[in-house]
């Protein structure tokens, strides 16, 4: 198979009767695991272990395998999208999928919510192909420390991909919910009371707080080392938050250390409160564990155009109604002005609060046509907030399947990896 004579000839693929030639280089180099495994047999009898048979003279393999599916599989390796044959089961070409070494992962989102439709029609977790094993797009190509560190990325960022990922996910929101009742006992006026009371206390040395940040430096370090890539892991949101609430706390046992309490230091005392305060924004982590936070970032990534155009009615309608309530309520009547109008940004919070229809009643006209204006800016305020609402709860219907699509699908591979464990 390896002979001088059999890497000069082309390499032929005969599916179902369909003949595909490449060269060896590409066939080493061949996105479907199957056929890229051909390169590395020595012998016939393993190149038999990979196909149905083999033409020695012609250096021909073949594999009694649905054609047509085979031509959709190509289509994908040439352009990177892959989608069901019109006509053909959709779990026939799952199993074709599987055979050549995909996943269901691999398909367009629209596909891949037909499969899942279509497994629980039939009542099926998973399915597999004899002598193959699924693995996720680019898992494949992964070997020796560089798949323990992919494993150890899913284990820390995709908390349904395996037992430990659920695992510590469940830690991680324990330790959450307990940052916050600590960090919410705070500011109480007993806990001010205790602190003062207690002469080794310092800001920050509880037992408990000492433990969870120590949880969350530790998930954070370990993140940043098994991360694809350490610079998008330093632009995302949520890592910048969970450093900026990690950090005030080692300032302050250092400062503590030194013999500067943190109370006394002025304005840097006020930065450190105001940095220490920021762990309350750990709540977002939850996103990374509850499908409802997922669907409500993913939605507001996708409408920001939406959000952007509702901002704009908004201010626009502000702009045109605070001027003509200052107007009416405080610049035509010069004998007794309504003093809660004398300026535009004042009106603007009676504007924003009437659009709304929150109405506090704290500011409110007093004139006739204050009043006329009041009741369009109500009328109005409902109808500019209303138009782009459509959008924007299509949206997240769309992201909310999106979403439970995903995690049934990581479901699908954890039952899958604990039937063969």
């Amino acid at each position: 198979v390896t002979s001088a004579r059999g890497r000069a000839r082309p390499c032929v693929l005969n599916v179902g009767g369909t003949r595909y030639a490449f060269t060896r280089e590409v066939i080493r180099d061949f996105p479907l695991r199957r056929v890229s495994r051909l390169h590395a047999c020595v012998t016939e009898k393993e190149v038999l272990e990979l196909c149905d048979d083999y033409d020695r003279d012609r250096n021909e393999f073949f594999f009694d395998r649905h054609a047509q599916a085979f031509v959709f599989i190509m289509l994908y390796v040439r352009s990177g999208k892959l989608r069901f044959v019109p006509g053909i089961c959709e779990l026939s070409f799952y199993s074709e999928m599987l055979y050549w070494g995909l996943e269901s992962a691999h398909l367009d989102s629209c596909c891949q919510k037909r499969l899942d439709d279509r497994m629980s029609e039939v009542g099926l977790d998973t399915l597999s192909v004899s002598g193959e094993e699924p693995q996720s797009p680019g898992e494949a190509a992964l070997t020796g420390r560089a798949r323990w560190m992919e494993k150890m990325r899913k284990t820390f960022e995709e908390p349904n991909s395996s037992v430990a990922a659920q695992l510590l996910a469940t830690i991680s929101v324990i330790f959450v919910i307990i940052s916050m009742v600590m960090l919410c006992a705070s500011t109480l006026p007993d806990w001010d009371t205790a602190k003062r009371n207690t002469s080794c206390f310092s800001p920050g040395l509880v037992p408990a707080g000492a433990v969870c940040i120590g949880w969350f430096t530790a998930e954070c370090i370990v993140r940043f080392l098994v991360a694809r890539s350490k610079w998008d892991f330093l632009r995302r949101p949520l890592n910048i938050i969970d450093v900026i609430a990690i950090t005030p706390y080692y300032v302050t046992m250092a400062l503590a250390g030194a013999g500067m309490p943190g109370a006394g230091l002025g304005v840097a005392g006020i930065i450190l409160r105001i940095l220490r305060m920021m762990r309350v924004f750990w709540l977002m982590k939850l996103a990374r564990h509850f499908l409802g936070l997922q669907t409500l970032g993913l939605t507001l990534r996708r409408c920001y155009r939406e959000m952007v155009m509702l901002m704009v009615f908004v201010f626009v309608a502000m702009a045109i109604y605070s001027a003509l309530a200052q107007l009416l309520e405080h610049g035509l009547d010069k004998e007794s002005p309504n003093s809660d109008y004398a300026s535009i940004p004042a009106a603007a919070w009676w504007v924003i609060i009437s659009m709304t229809t929150v109405g506090y009643g704290d500011v409110y006209p007093i004139t006739i046509a204050g009043r006329v204006l009041g009741g369009f800016c109500v009328v109005s305020g409902i109808v500019l907030l209303a138009l782009p609402i459509t959008f924007i709860y299509h949206s997240f219907v769309q992201c909310y399947h999106e979403l439970k699509l995903r995690s049934a699908r990581y479901a699908r591979s954890l039952v899958a990896v604990e039937i063969t464990q």
